[in-house]
């Protein structure tokens, strides 16, 4: 019997571990994972920020269907899951850390407290350790580990000495073995301990495999890492970073840019920072880069860490584990910070999935394009659940066999929404309706278009701007480039609408299946 480990990193840019040719980063524990298991190097996730990025991921369907658009949006319980899926096939799915899947209004009644937060559980997951905004779970077992909490508890943010802004790169006030990720990590493998120890009665127990997902908020922000990981990385090294090279120059490529580089907050980055983020300069983006990259390495340690407590526990050779982020994160590039709008750096993220039946293609380095919708139909697959046939991702099963699809997909697809419910910022700022803040990508190896529901186009000829700096969606030397992939992109759109229903006809036979052939 398969056990399932389902490991998501938030914020995790596709290009920050050393085995995808990082110039400084060292991801040693997750590069050996790799060298027993299949990376996809152009692996994308469908949306952003948490809740929808991650709605993608759990429904195997991409936003225009599923429609979780902001975090707090509802996911429409009509909806199945991964964790459904998985409870129909006889697991427990069973979560340390969140999901952020908003509960749909329409299931609960009067004054539910899930209908204040949009960090509500997916549906079919059980719950060990659940870990909210507030991280009061990690904040309380660093109390019992003899830490003073400051007041407010989530000062343990700032760091050991010296002031929050500017940043510094100095170590946060807790140890190594003291993170929020240490302390999952723990949680995980105590429980694991406990699986393995039931009485016969007990529902894990008599040889029925577990389902575990564990979902890490780093490198999520704020950006802050104990030592070695503070110091590990030199600000002053490393790529310059891409794109405009002021805020003032990224903010007149496109309307939307201008709006969001005036709208960042320090705040939402560092701990007790204050002003906006164009107001960074250089040397600034660079020490917040070096922490990133610090906590990266972190997560990867504890990476280590669990992977030898599989092993030391026999549970290596039957799990599955599948290792991905929910988004990305701009990290200075594009004058931008967080996960947002079009460029690859919020969208491009990590996927290694190990299958330990399949040997073969150990090692396998897959240069397809993936996507997070991707991650359900191949978790179903491998544990002989039915997966259904309108989901949008499609099984990666034969890359982990060694082979490739003659007829996989040629480009990698994302959208963004960028409507503010509550505020109405993004609205009031852009002159726009609600539903017109949006914008749909397509990617491929050549070409990148963004479509906007309310705003010009956008078109990069990847080819010869890889870094997207320029704008030719009103070149007349590519108005027939841009009209083809506005096509591509509306053949797209309608191949992937809801086709719950579409699949069956209704005969005198009674119903036909078309998807069940």
């Amino acid at each position: 019997m398969l056990n399932v480990l389902l490991i998501t990193a938030d914020q995790w840019r596709g290009d920050c571990l050393g085995l995808a040719g990082h110039p400084l980063v060292r991801t040693p524990n997750i590069d050996a994972l790799a060298r027993e298991a299949v990376y996809f190097s152009r692996h994308y996730c469908q949306a952003a920020p948490c809740a929808p990025a991650r709605a993608c991921l759990y429904t195997g369907l991409y936003q225009m269907t599923n429609r979780v658009v902001r975090n707090g949006t509802p996911l429409d319980a009509r909806h199945d899951t991964i964790a459904l899926a998985a409870r129909r096939a006889g697991y427990d799915p069973t979560l340390f850390g969140y999901t952020d899947q908003a509960v749909d209004p329409r299931t609960v009644s009067g004054d539910d407290p899930w209908l204040r937060t949009y960090e509500g559980i997916l549906p079919g997951m059980s719950v060990r350790v659940r870990v909210p905004e507030d991280h009061g779970p990690w904040l309380s077992w660093l109390a019992a580990r003899g830490h003073d909490l400051p007041d407010p508890p989530r000062d343990m943010w700032l760091p050991s000495e010296g002031p929050a802004d500017p940043p510094s790169c100095k170590p946060a006030r807790y140890g190594a073995e003291e993170t929020e990720t240490a302390f999952l990590v723990g949680e995980f493998l105590r429980w694991l301990g406990e699986v393995e120890t039931a009485p016969p009665a007990r529902a894990k127990a008599g040889g029925r495999p577990w389902f575990a997902h564990l979902s890490f908020i780093r490198p999520h922000p704020p950006f802050i890492v104990p030592e070695p990981y503070a110091s590990m990385y030199d600000p002053d090294e490393g790529p310059d970073f891409l794109g405009a090279a002021s805020p003032e120059e990224a903010a007149r490529l496109h309307p939307f840019l201008d709006y969001a580089v005036d709208t960042q907050d320090k705040a939402d980055f560092v701990w007790g920072a204050k002003g906006k983020v164009r107001d960074w300069d250089e040397a600034t983006r660079r020490r917040i880069r070096a922490t990133y990259w610090g906590m990266v390495s972190e997560v990867d340690a504890q990476i280590g860490r669990l992977v030898e407590g599989l092993k030391a526990r026999g549970q290596w050779e039957n799990t599955l584990i599948v290792l991905t982020a929910d988004h990305g994160e701009m990290m200075g590039d594009h004058q931008l910070f967080s996960k947002l709008g079009f460029y690859d750096q919020a969208y491009h993220i990590p996927l290694i999935v190990r299958d330990p039946r399949k040997p073969q293609a150990h090692g396998r380095k897959v240069e397809a394009f993936t996507e997070s919708v991707d991650v359900m139909p191949t978790v179903l697959g491998a544990i002989g659940a039915g997966c259904p046939g309108w989901l949008d991702g499609a099984a990666l099963t034969p890359f982990l066999d060694g082979e490739t699809p003659a007829d996989w997909r040629d480009a990698a697809h994302w959208e963004f929404d960028f409507r503010e419910v509550a505020t109405k910022e993004a609205q009031d700022r852009l002159g726009l309706p609600l539903d017109a803040c949006s914008m749909s990508v397509i990617r491929d190896a050549d070409v990148k278009y963004v479509h906007f529901a309310g705003l010009p186009p956008l078109l990069f000829d990847l080819a010869a701007d890889p870094h997207e700096t320029r704008n030719v969606a009103d070149d007349p030397a590519y108005a027939s480039l841009r009209l083809h992939y506005a096509e591509k992109m509306l053949a797209w759109r309608a191949r992937h609408l809801d086709r719950r229903l579409t699949g069956i006809e209704l005969t005198e036979d009674g119903p036909v299946d078309a998807r069940a052939r």
